[in-house]
């Protein structure tokens, strides 16, 4: 096909999505495809979705009606979460000509044939229990920051998700064979590496490697001056992985545990593998070992079964714990899940309240947080893009912070001392050095 062929990537969704979508773009480019902007008249489009998000059908059609009006030649291809949940719902979406399922997404090359319009989608998705493959996958293009995917699917089959249906069962790839992949991101501009994938602790899934071998390997690798461990369950966050961070001069103090809720009642309904009394001592030990580590936490409100009493339990086993900021939820009814056949059913305007009171406590409990580091020295990563004449930048963390633009700053880790919280919520610095 013509070097000259352009391809557009829209992604949808979690950082597992991003850094797939951006392996998918390179593997365009070594075929001869330019790589270009979703409004620079594509030929290709590729949406990569997700099924996460709530009205994910409405999402879809938008990004399609949008690309059709850029270039209503374009030929459009859906991969991702909700292409292998929904795929003949996704075909029919007007201009939609490839869907591909989890199997076939990294493949797509060989399934573009020709850019010509079709009548039908064509669907090439087969049956999730048949997805045992793991491809390796990092984003690009951010100077600062890249995902790196170290593990696919899950084998949890909790209640309320329907990742498993969509990825698949946990897999990843050998710990050498990801050490291979992280390196070739040490050679690069990056600064920080982000371990992303559906549940990064299952990593060996019980096998000779296992997540904490792991992390102790990629901290050998010289190049990443930063390694950040996205959400991980508080039953896989083992006292040994608490204590390497604690002790790791690049992993930094930056922990995302999912709780779901602070009923044990719930977990139970929910099929969640811990308590909130393990839960508990998981945030204790890290602040213990790490107390200017920030915590942050997912949790679900609206729960079938989630009686008033039940939500305050929630409320009130936050904010006892002290954790950094929270992201909130709101359950929302999937198709095949077990969740969806159980009764006392939430009111949604009930759970849209419930939100909203917790997403008020988060930022409380954000605000705390970030009030206990002023004063202090932090390392600052900084942005490469420019806001308004301002440069952000994150601390190791985890603070968000803001200065004056000065390009000399972007991507590079400098000492800041934490001055105050604006009143937006961002914290402003005084630059202890210039370029560290």
């Amino acid at each position: 096909m013509s070097q000259f062929k352009k391809v557009a990537f829209y992604t949808l969704g979690c950082k597992l999505n991003f850094s797939e979508s951006s392996t998918i773009a390179r593997n365009f480019e070594d075929q001869g495809f330019a790589k270009v902007d979703f409004s620079d008249t594509p030929d290709i489009f590729v949406i990569n979705t997700c099924s996460v998000t709530e009205n994910a059908d409405k999402k879809c059609r938008s990004v399609v009606r949008r690309a059709l009006k850029i270039n209503p030649d374009a030929f459009i291809t859906m991969i991702g979460c909700y292409a292998q949940l929904k795929p003949s719902e996704i075909s029919e979406i007007p201009g939609v000509d490839l869907v591909l399922g989890a199997n076939e997404k990294f493949n797509i090359l060989d399934h573009i044939e020709s850019l010509e319009k079709k009548e039908n989608a064509q669907v090439l998705s087969n049956n999730i229990k048949e997805t045992r493959t793991f491809v390796p996958s990092y984003s690009q293009g951010d100077r600062t920051r890249s995902f790196l995917k170290i593990q696919d699917g899950c084998d949890y089959f909790c209640t309320f998700c329907t990742i498993p249906l969509a990825r698949g069962t946990s897999r990843n790839a050998s710990i050498e064979e990801t050490l291979a992949e992280a390196r070739e991101l040490a050679i690069t501009d990056v600064r920080e590496v982000v371990l992303t994938g559906v549940n990064i602790g299952d990593f060996g899934q019980g096998g000779a490697e296992n997540f904490y071998e792991l992390v102790q390997e990629l901290d050998k690798i010289d190049g990443v001056d930063r390694w950040r461990i996205s959400s991980i369950e508080p039953n896989l966050l083992s006292n040994e992985i608490i204590e390497f961070v604690a002790s790791s001069t690049n992993f930094v103090p930056h922990f995302h545990i999912p709780l779901q809720s602070g009923s044990d009642d719930l977990l139970k309904a929910m099929r969640r593998k811990y308590d909130t009394t393990l839960y508990r001592n998981r945030v204790n030990k890290i602040k213990e070992m790490m107390p200017d580590a920030c915590i942050g936490v997912d949790v679900i409100v609206g729960f079938p079964g989630e009686t008033e009493d039940e939500f305050l339990k929630t409320v009130n086993f936050i904010k006892d714990l002290d954790i950094s900021y929270l992201h909130v939820f709101t359950y929302s009814e999937r198709a095949n899940t077990t969740a969806r056949k159980m009764s006392d059913v939430v009111p949604v305007n009930v759970r849209r309240d419930r939100s909203r009171q917790l997403q008020i406590l988060s930022e409380k409990k954000k605000r705390h947080f970030y009030s206990t580091q002023m004063g202090k020295t932090k390392k600052v990563l900084f942005e490469a893009e420019e806001n308004g004449g301002l440069i952000n930048g994150f601390t190791e963390n985890y603070v968000k912070i803001k200065t004056d633009y000065r390009p000399e700053l972007v991507n590079q880790i400098v000492d800041v001392e934490l001055a105050e919280i604006d009143r937006d919520g961002l914290v402003k610095i005084k630059v202890a050095e210039t370029v560290a």
